[in-house]
């Protein structure tokens, strides 16, 4: 674990020299007519030139009068071979005067990027409403933060999840217990849970509506439009099909062909899930993304492995079953631990390398300030694991009068080393809930 600290040392050191610049939100390149344009005559149509291909997105462009009265007349539309290029046609003879070309798109992160820009027909002056746009610009402060607590509550469940390798690789005996089973179906019941609710609150998070617009079908229509919902339902369907295994892969008794086919499957679902969260956040706005997105896939993958490992670790200690020995059960889980930090410090450098846009992102932007204490709090649980390998070490048990073994002090230092691991690893998650949430240059 000392060398699991002294490659963070020197991965943080790289973040710091070796960051450059990369790509964030979807952002509005140019649009025609301009902000602050003043035409002669009416246009036909209004568009904009986006820094990223979202595709056609049902009415993410608005165009309102000053008394908010729509004057645009179709659907959304490319009006080139520019992808990246999206447009509105307006009503014939619009008369003099100012209008407001509201805007809202879904980037490839599946986060809301709203504006307005205003023009204007004929000699009049240039008058924007702030009424008329009060509808687009914006984030619902309760959807936000039902959003955000949704995020989190999908991480956790993903993490109880990842107590599955544990039980298969570390305590085969967990097979059987009744609570250990029940960590990982709650796991998965609250991953299909929070897919739900991602999926209804996506609608009013990218439209600025309030929760009242939770179950409003156009905008669930406007959600399964985009790639962010078409990855929910592969979530929740994978997270199904998990379900439908774990009974199976959880049964006791030695090992036999059809247990391997159903681990095979286990992998499999588990990676489709682990996908649906890589693919809709902030590595797929990386120009070379399948580099970001691998990393992501690994890093979460990793945090799952040894948080839910921690987790069903917890267990154990402080409920072990009758005579189970945990010495060797801790010692494998030592070993596999180990591994998932190298590979977390890793991914978790390579992400912020390619995501943020500068160094100085760091220190002037609150995503830096996440990031900071994100990667203090994965210093201080990785300095807590470096005490529980000392005690599994040191070793856990010790032959009690009579027969059978007796509770060391070394154990009870595990058992509040461990605990004291699992609210860490709460806290992290939660600070990674909030980088999701929070764009990298802001």
């Amino acid at each position: 674990m000392k060398r699991a600290l002294a490659l963070l040392a020197f991965l943080i050191g790289w973040l710091v020299l070796g960051a450059t610049p990369a790509s964030a939100h979807v952002e509005i390149v140019s649009s025609n007519p301009g902000d602050g344009a003043r035409l002669s005559a009416a246009p036909s149509l209004v568009s904009v030139t986006l820094s990223e291909n979202v595709g056609i997105q049902p009415g993410s462009i608005k165009v309102v009068d000053l008394g908010g009265r729509q004057v645009d007349t179709g659907p959304v539309f490319q009006p080139g071979e520019a992808a990246e290029q999206v447009a509105v046609r307006l009503k014939p003879d619009l008369p003099d005067g100012s209008y407001l070309v509201e805007y809202a798109f879904v980037s490839g992160d599946s986060h809301p990027v709203r504006g307005t820009f205003a023009f204007v027909i004929g000699t009049g002056p240039l008058v924007t409403s702030a009424g008329a746009v009060s509808a687009a610009t914006g984030t619902d402060a309760a959807v936000n933060a039902a959003s955000t607590a949704v995020r989190w509550l999908a991480y956790l469940g993903v993490v109880l999840l990842g107590g599955l390798a544990f039980v298969l690789l570390c305590r085969p005996a967990a097979r059987t217990d009744r609570r250990a089973r029940l960590l990982l179906h709650a796991g998965a019941g609250l991953v299909a849970a929070t897919t739900v609710a991602a999926f209804v609150l996506q609608g009013p998070y990218a439209a600025g509506r309030d929760l009242t617009a939770v179950f409003d079908t156009a905008l669930l229509a406007d959600t399964l439009r985009v790639a962010y919902g078409k990855l929910l339902l592969l979530r929740l369907a994978a997270v199904a099909a998990l379900l439908l295994v774990l009974p199976r892969l959880l049964r006791p008794g030695p090992p036999d062909p059809s247990r391997s086919r159903f681990e095979n499957a286990a992998m499999i679902t588990g990676f489709l899930v682990l996908l649906s969260f890589s693919a809709t956040g902030h590595p797929v706005t990386d120009p070379i993304m399948f580099v970001s997105v691998t990393a992501d896939l690994v890093h979460f993958g990793a945090i799952a492995v040894w948080a839910g490992g921690l987790v069903q670790l917890a267990l154990g200690l402080y409920r072990p079953a009758p005579g189970e020995d945990l010495a060797p059960v801790a010692t494998r889980f030592s070993r596999m631990a180990t591994w998932s930090v190298t590979a977390i410090a890793i991914s978790g450098a390579v992400l912020a390398l390619r995501i943020m846009p500068s160094l100085s992102t760091l220190w002037t932007t609150r995503f830096g300030a996440l990031l900071l204490l994100k990667i203090a709090g994965f210093a201080v649980l990785l300095a807590v694991a470096s005490r529980s390998r000392r005690a599994v070490h040191r070793g856990l048990r010790v032959p009690a009068a009579g027969g059978g073994t007796t509770v060391t002090s070394d154990l009870r230092k595990l058992r509040v080393a461990v605990a004291v691991e699992v609210v860490l690893s709460v806290v992290v998650l939660a600070l990674a809930a909030l980088l999701t949430v929070t764009p990298p240059g802001g």
